[in-house]
């Protein structure tokens, strides 16, 4: 399976479905969505003064739940600005099936979509942006309020979104993060662990009432790939990750101690993974933890929309409460981090109508288009000042602490090499290592050695 095929897998359920999040009625169904699509267009504070529309290919279809967010946000921005929208709902493989194809022609849109590390590994790569860096100061309609007063820094300001001038390449409107789910009334009273062996003792706890401790479908790389990356950040802090899987000698990996005690704590969980987790077929694993059969699901905050919308399409009104905590800190760790994953839009290096695609970014940034997101597609926002939903207040916490120390998922080692160093070096090696087929050492020194074989392949 590839990282694309699963990406789309993984981020259909960003939304949900409409069942579950949407205006379809089901047990699990937010409110406020009839509120927000029937709401009045607030003003635009950039107004493009040449163009007159632009092009925009979406990672959504127009029936998801951002697609019904995107859909007023255009509806008001025409008749706020007169700028008609040509949208075109490519779904989540267009950036690779369509964008990526379209750089060496002139038929690109000028705006469009994804998540920040696959931008970077299919278009920024080929030199298919242009920097954003100008739209951090367009007003977004709200007073003088301009796109950097209204965004958390840390959603967009790190080195992953730049391109090789250091421009920024992506300015995000959604944003996702990771955490171990539970459900509170399976699991009562339930404390955060604050160290790993707490944590364990919540794994050992679960199985003395019955339950396996942890849910996990192994047959999706990425989601395997959480577990030591999530312990090697904790060592290394941001950066370190991806410095490492860059090395072209491959020897970074034995020089920093980190990574072994990363792959040593690793190491010690796929006891605790439910029977079946590397034979099973995703969502199947997925769908046990919603039915009670396992404690805990470590998943990005997209866990609560996809579980929800399975549990409705039963139809036996199941509900679960929804609590979610951090990684702790493993022994010896010294950076206490938090993971984000910005969706956001970028506009191409050739695109017609790059001043419309700009206003329109900012436009949607405004408080009154943003909050649909968190009220149709239960998801979470770059801005402190709306609401969140209560399945995701914990995890929103933890983006929003200035004390935790913000990383990309993976430290966006998913991104290098087009995606290619992590289906060839790193998913073979941590796959062998969660199913006990290597040690932590063999883990270290196959990256080491896979590592530099693969970047020596690449001239």
């Amino acid at each position: 399976m590839t990282t694309g095929a699963v990406l789309t897998m993984a981020l259909a359920g960003c939304g949900g479905g409409d069942a579950g999040t949407g205006d379809g009625g089901g047990a699990n169904a937010l409110p406020g969505v009839d509120q927000y699509l029937n709401a009045p267009c607030p003003e635009a504070g950039a107004k493009p003064q040449t163009d007159k529309e632009f092009t925009y290919w979406a990672m959504w279809t127009a029936d998801e739940p951002q697609g019904k967010v995107l859909q007023k946000a255009f509806k008001c921005f025409t008749e706020k600005t007169g700028v008609k929208v040509n949208v075109q709902w490519l779904g989540r493989k267009a950036y690779t099936q369509n964008i990526a194809p379209a750089l060496n022609t002139d038929n690109v849109p000028d705006l469009f979509d994804q998540d920040v590390s696959k931008v970077s590994a299919a278009i920024v790569s080929a030199g298919g942006t242009q920097s954003v860096d100008d739209v951090f100061d367009l007003k977004v309609g709200e007073g003088d309020k301009k796109v950097k007063d209204v965004l958390t820094r840390t959603s967009y300001d790190f080195p992953q979104n730049k391109d090789k001038e250091g421009k920024t390449f992506l300015v995000p409107y959604e944003m996702l993060s990771n955490a171990w789910w539970y459900n509170k009334a399976q699991a009562k009273d339930l404390v955060a662990p604050k160290t790993v062996d707490e944590l364990y003792g919540l794994f050992d706890k679960a199985k003395a009432e019955g339950k396996a401790a942890i849910a996990q479908d192994g047959d999706i790389p990425f989601y395997n790939m959480y577990f030591f990356t999530q312990f090697a950040e904790r060592y290394v802090g941001a950066g370190g990750v991806a410095k490492a899987a860059s090395d072209p000698t491959g020897q970074a990996w034995k020089t920093d101690p980190g990574f072994l005690k990363a792959a040593a704590e690793t190491a010690k969980l796929p006891k605790h993974l439910i029977d079946g987790w590397d034979a099973a077929k995703f969502p199947q694993v997925q769908q046990r933890w919603a039915d009670g059969d396992a404690r805990f699901l470590y998943m990005g905050t997209w866990a609560p929309s996809e579980t929800r919308e399975y549990l409705d399409k039963q139809g036996a009104g199941t509900k679960l409460e929804y609590g979610s905590f951090q990684f702790p800190m493993p022994p010896g760790a010294t950076h206490d981090t938090v993971e984000q994953i910005p969706i956001g839009f970028a506009v191409t290096k050739k695109a017609k109508h790059p001043e419309a695609a700009k206003a329109f970014i900012a436009y949607f940034l405004n408080k009154d288009i943003l909050s649909g997101i968190p009220a149709v597609a239960d998801n979470l926002v770059p801005r402190t000042d709306l609401a969140v939903p209560d399945d995701l207040k914990q995890a929103k916490a933890a983006l929003d602490d200035e004390k935790k120390e913000h990383v990309l998922q993976y430290d966006g080692i998913d991104s290098l090499a087009g995606g290619k160093w992590q289906t060839e070096v790193f998913d073979p090696a941590d796959l062998a290592l969660l199913k006990g087929q290597s040690t932590p050492q063999q883990f270290i020194d196959q990256l080491a050695t896979k590592g530099a074989a693969f970047w020596k392949s690449q001239g």
